[in-house]
This record gives structure tokens, C-alpha cells and sequence, in this order.
């Protein structure tokens, strides 16, 4: 089976394109800046797009069975300016238009399109859970989960199995959050953020790439589905757990009006949070490897 995966040189990307390499799928990853990928495997295609139109790259459309759209700018990566917000949202639309324009000009059209988005679709909450069938929230997060889903949405009138994928946040040491938050603890001054009590909706690398791949080979998972494992945790419970794997206090608190004065909006990320569930994978049939926080702890700290 032939993949395409927009924004293959991320964390996500990176272990999804290992996995589907070493079952015997073929690859070719999509990357603005091809000469600066660095340890995907030789098998893999690495071919350059401008993530804003088909030019250079769409004839692959035809020998695709799967697209998977991940790219997009980091969210966490500066503070959210007008202009930066504007990049941030641009960057996924336009790069979803440009697949959608792909399809459409192909001879022969891929069979399923994963795309991608996040927990942040919901808005924030307090103990709701928070399934596939809650509405969309207001803020930016929201807002740029809701316009990155609808960018390939077009697909759909064209024949092709569209799911998408609600990530929350993931668990890995090669990348990702879990590595930002692993450096107080090496001053001993890990602690929750903020009142603690905001909901942390995680998932394991692992999980999250087999969870990708049972969506890609199963023809009834159409719609979104929450990437999360089914049983998040509190912030403080999160750092807790954390500091005993460690062997490191977690008492310290990072009070939420600093947060804020450094971070300024983009501080929600931190402070603000879903008791998110994956109700509709549960219910297609997905069994997680890790649905518990201490043992995918465990296992990232063998």
C-alpha cells in the first residue's frame, strides 16, 4: 500500500512513517524543506511542496492509496501575535486547500484521507467529558482546529473515506511536550501549573500511531475520532506521577498570572485543558496498549 504523509518529518510522522516502513508500506513524506529531513529511513520518498498548491507533487496522488495531512506551524513556538496566530492558521488551511487540489486533479484518487487536528476543537472545559458529539468552542484553538478539518473536507464529494484525527497531547521522548516538562524536574522544581486542576487529555506514541493506522485500514471509521488515551488525568495528577517516576519532588508551583505574563494567550495550552475520551475508537474496536498514565510512564522510562 502507497502513503503519503503531509508533515512527515514531525513527531508524529516520524514513528507513523517507521511503523508503516518496517510492515511493508511505501512511503513518501511531504516537506517544505526536504534537504534538512534527517533520520527517516532510506526507503522513504522525500519530496518538496510549497504546502499552499499541487505544483511539483500531485502525479503521486495517483499511485496513493492513503493521505494523511499532519502539516501545519508549531503552536507552541513563539507567543500568539495577530501575525503569528495568521501563520499558524494559514499554514494548515492552505496546506489542506493544496491536497484537496491534488484529488481533485488526479486520475486515480486515494481511498481514505486521515486529517489531522486536535482536542483544542472543543474550546476548554471543566469535568465534562468531552466525546466526539460536543460542539466546537470559540477560542483560537477552536477556531484553528475547526478551519483545518473543513480544508480537505471537499474530499468527501469526491469519493474519498475521510477521518479525522482530534489529537491530544503526546507522549513521547523523542519530541513533543514531554520533554519541556521533564527539565524543571532536573532542578527539582517540577509542580503543577496553575491550579492543577485543568484536564490533561494524553495519549502514547505508540497508541497514537496505531491508533492512525486502525482508522486507515478499517473502511468504517469516517468522521473525527478523539486520539486520547481513556482515562486523562488532572494536570497535578499528570506531575505527580511524573515526579515519582522520576524520583524528583513535584511541589513546586508555577502560579497561573506568571504563566500568563510570559506566555500571554498562548498560556491556554498550559492552564486550560479537556477531560477528552476516545468514545468513538472504544466503540470501533481499538484496544489501547496504554490507557493508563503510569504505565505509559513506565514503558517511555524502562
Amino acid at each position: 500500500m502507497r502513503v503519503i504523509i503531509a508533515g512527515g518529518s514531525g513527531l508524529i510522522g516520524r514513528a507513523l512513517t517507521s511503523s508503516l516502513i518496517n510492515t511493508g508500506y511505501e512511503v513518501a513524506v511531504l516537506s517544505r524543506y526536504p534537504e534538512k529531513v534527517r533520520g527517516l529511513s532510506p526507503a522513504v520518498r522525500i519530496e518538496r511542496w510549497d504546502a499552499q498548491t499541487a505544483e511539483g507533487w500531485g502525479t503521486l496522488i495517483n499511485d496513493a492509496d492513503v493521505i494523511i495531512n499532519l502539516a501545519g506551524e508549531s503552536i507552541s513556538s513563539g507567543r500568539w501575535t495577530s501575525k503569528r496566530k495568521s501563520k499558524i492558521y494559514n499554514s494548515r488551511v492552505n496546506a489542506g486547500r493544496a491536497i484537496v487540489q491534488a484529488i481533485e486533479k488526479a486520475d486515480h484518487r486515494p481511498r481514505v484521507l486521515v486529517q489531522a487536528s486536535g482536542v483544542g476543537f472543543y474550546g476548554t472545559h471543566q469535568d465534562e467529558q468531552i466525546t466526539e458529539e460536543f460542539p466546537s468552542g470559540k477560542d483560537f484553538l477552536a477556531q484553528l482546529a475547526i478551519g483545518w478539518e473543513a480544508s480537505t473536507a471537499p474530499v468527501e464529494a469526491l469519493g474519498v473515506r475521510r477521518t479525522i484525527i482530534r489529537t491530544g497531547v503526546v507522549l513521547s521522548r523523542d519530541g513533543g511536550a514531554l520533554p519541556r516538562m521533564l527539565m524543571p524536574f532536573r532542578f527539582y522544581i517540577g509542580g503543577k501549573l496553575g491550579s492543577g486542576w485543568q484536564w490533561f487529555p494524553w495519549i502514547h506514541i505508540t497508541d497514537e500511531v496505531n491508533a492512525i493506522r486502525f482508522l486507515i485500514e478499517n473502511d468504517n471509521a469516517i468522521g473525527p475520532f478523539n486520539l486520547v488515551a481513556p482515562n486523562p488525568v488532572t494536570n497535578a495528577d499528570f506531575i505527580r506521577i511524573l515526579g515519582e517516576r522520576l524520583g524528583r519532588p513535584a511541589i513546586i508551583t508555577t502560579p497561573a498570572f506568571l504563566l500568563r505574563m510570559i506566555f500571554g494567550e498562548m498560556s491556554t495550552i498550559l492552564l486550560d485543558g479537556q477531560r477528552a475520551v476516545p468514545k468513538r475508537l472504544t466503540e470501533l474496536g481499538y484496544d489501547f496498549h496504554f490507557p493508563e498514565v503510569t504505565s505509559a510512564l513506565q514503558e517511555l522510562w524502562k
